[in-house]
C-alpha cells in the first residue's frame, strides 16, 4: 500500500478510536441516514404528484409555478382543504413528458405551501405503496419493518432499494439477527451473483445468508471472497463472517489464514479483522473467543496492521498477550524486516495504551515507566485518550 495512502488511513482510523460511541447500526452496512419515512416526520404535507402544468418566471431556476395532480397524500395537512389538484409556488420542470412523477415534501412558509424536498420517480413507480407501507409500521416492532423493507431491496426503483438497504443500515444487528433466519437464502444468493448489486451491499447480503443459508451456499461466499474483483470491495468482511456462520470449520480455517498471510492486501487482512470483531463481539457460538483471539495475535508481526489488532486485544482485555505485545520493542522483533514495526508511531502508541491499560502486570508496569521517563508527554497525550475513550457518551 502507498506509504501517505496508509498514513491517512491510520489517522482516519485512530480518529475514529476515540469519538464517542456511535448508536448502534448494522456492522455490515456502509450507509445509514435519514430514510424516506423520517424525511415525512419532517414535513407538514407530503404528496404524490403528476405535474400538469409549469410555468417559470423570474431569473432563478426554479422561480414560477406548477400545477400538480395529486395521485396520493402520504401526509396530510389541513391547508390542502380535500382537494385533489394544487398549485406550487416553484417551477418544477416535467423532464420526462408526462412519464414521472414527483414525491413531494412540503412545509408551510406564511401560510402557503412551500415544497423543500422533490423526488422524482417513474410514472409505474411502487414508491407510494411503499411510503404507505413504511408509514403504516412504522411504531410497529423492529422486525416486522425490516421484513417489509426486505421485500424492497431489489425493486427496480433505486429510490425504494435504497431506502429499504438504509432502514437495515440504520438497524442494530441484534434486530435482524433472528428475523434473517427465515429470510429466502436462494434469493439472497441471487442477489449476491447479480453482476447489477452494488458492492455496498455484499456485506449485509453475506451475513443475511450466514443466518439463513445452508452449507452448500458456503461454497458461494468463498467463491465470492475468492473473486479478485469482490474482494477488493468494503463487504467482504460481511462475506467472510456469513461463511464462518455456515461453515465454522472451514471458514475459520480460511479466515484466519487469511490474518497470518502478511502478503495479503492490507484492506483484505482488514477485512477479515472487522469479521473477527463481528464474532468476538455478537456471536460467540461460532468460533471461540480464544480461537479468534489466537487469529488475530498473528498480525502483532505485521508492520502495516499491528497496531489495529494490538487495539482490538486490548479493547477485549486480553492481558495474556502482554509478552508478545510488548516483545515488539525489542530489537529484531520483527525478523526479516529492516525496521521493526514499532518504529512506526501508530504502532508504538498502540503498544503504550495496551500497557497502560494492562493494570496489575509487572512487565507493563515496567515498560509504561521507562516510557514515562524517557517521553513523559506521549505519555500524558495516551493517558488523556484513554480516559476520553472511556468516559460515558452523552
Amino acid at each position: 500500500m502507498n506509504g501517505l495512502l496508509r498514513l491517512g488511513t491510520l489517522a482516519a482510523l485512530l480518529a475514529l478510536l476515540y469519538l464517542p460511541a456511535a448508536a448502534p447500526a448494522c456492522p455490515f452496512c456502509q450507509d445509514q441516514g435519514v430514510t424516506l419515512a423520517g424525511d415525512v416526520a419532517q414535513a407538514d404535507l407530503v404528496i404524490y404528484v403528476t405535474i400538469k402544468k409549469a410555468e417559470q418566471k423570474g431569473a432563478g431556476e426554479f422561480d414560477g409555478e406548477t400545477d400538480v395532480q395529486i395521485d396520493a397524500v402520504i401526509k396530510d395537512h389541513a391547508i390542502r382543504d380535500g382537494k385533489n389538484t394544487l398549485t406550487i409556488p416553484r417551477y418544477i420542470p416535467d423532464l420526462a413528458d408526462g412519464k414521472q412523477k414527483y414525491l413531494l415534501y412540503c412545509s408551510l412558509f406564511k401560510g402557503k405551501i412551500d415544497p423543500f424536498k422533490g423526488v422524482a420517480v417513474k410514472a409505474d413507480s411502487d414508491m407510494a405503496k411503499y411510503l404507505k407501507g413504511s408509514l403504516e409500521l412504522k411504531d410497529a416492532p423492529i422486525e416486522k419493518r425490516l421484513k417489509f423493507a426486505f421485500n424492497y431491496l431489489d425493486n427496480p426503483e433505486f429510490e425504494i432499494s435504497h431506502d429499504a438497504y438504509k432502514e437495515f443500515a440504520n438497524a442494530d444487528y441484534k434486530d435482524y439477527a433472528t428475523m434473517a433466519k427465515d429470510l429466502p437464502a436462494d434469493r439472497i444468493a441471487g442477489w449476491l451473483q447479480n453482476k447489477d448489486t452494488s458492492p455496498l451491499r455484499y456485506g449485509l447480503y453475506g451475513s443475511m445468508l450466514g443466518h439463513c443459508g445452508k452449507k452448500e451456499h458456503a461454497a458461494l461466499l468463498r467463491k465470492l471472497v475468492e473473486d479478485p474483483d469482490k474482494r477488493a470491495v468494503s463487504g467482504v468482511d460481511g462475506i467472510l463472517a456469513g461463511y464462518m456462520m455456515l461453515d465454522p470449520v472451514a471458514g475459520w480455517k480460511y479466515v484466519r489464514g487469511v490474518l497470518a498471510d502478511r502478503r495479503e492486501d492490507f484492506m483484505f487482512r482488514y477485512m477479515g479483522l472487522r469479521s473477527v470483531r463481528f464474532l468476538y463481539d455478537l456471536r460467540t457460538d461460532v468460533v471461540s473467543r480464544d480461537e479468534l483471539v489466537a487469529g488475530v495475535a498473528q498480525m502483532i508481526p505485521h508492520r502495516d496492521i499491528a497496531d489495529l489488532a494490538i487495539e482490538d486485544l486490548r479493547k477485549w482485555q486480553r492481558w495474556e498477550l502482554t509478552g508478545r505485545v510488548l516483545g515488539l520493542s525489542k530489537k529484531g522483533a520483527f525478523g526479516i524486516f529492516r525496521q521493526p514495526a514499532f518504529e512506526a508511531g501508530v504502532v508504538r502508541r498502540a503498544v503504550l495504551r495496551f500497557a497502560l491499560c494492562c493494570k496489575g502486570n509487572e512487565e507493563a508496569a515496567a515498560y509504561v515507566a521507562e516510557q514515562r521517563r524517557k517521553d513523559p508527554g506521549a505519555v500524558q497525550s495516551a493517558e488523556e485518550l484513554l480516559r476520553l475513550e472511556q468516559a460515558p457518551s452523552k
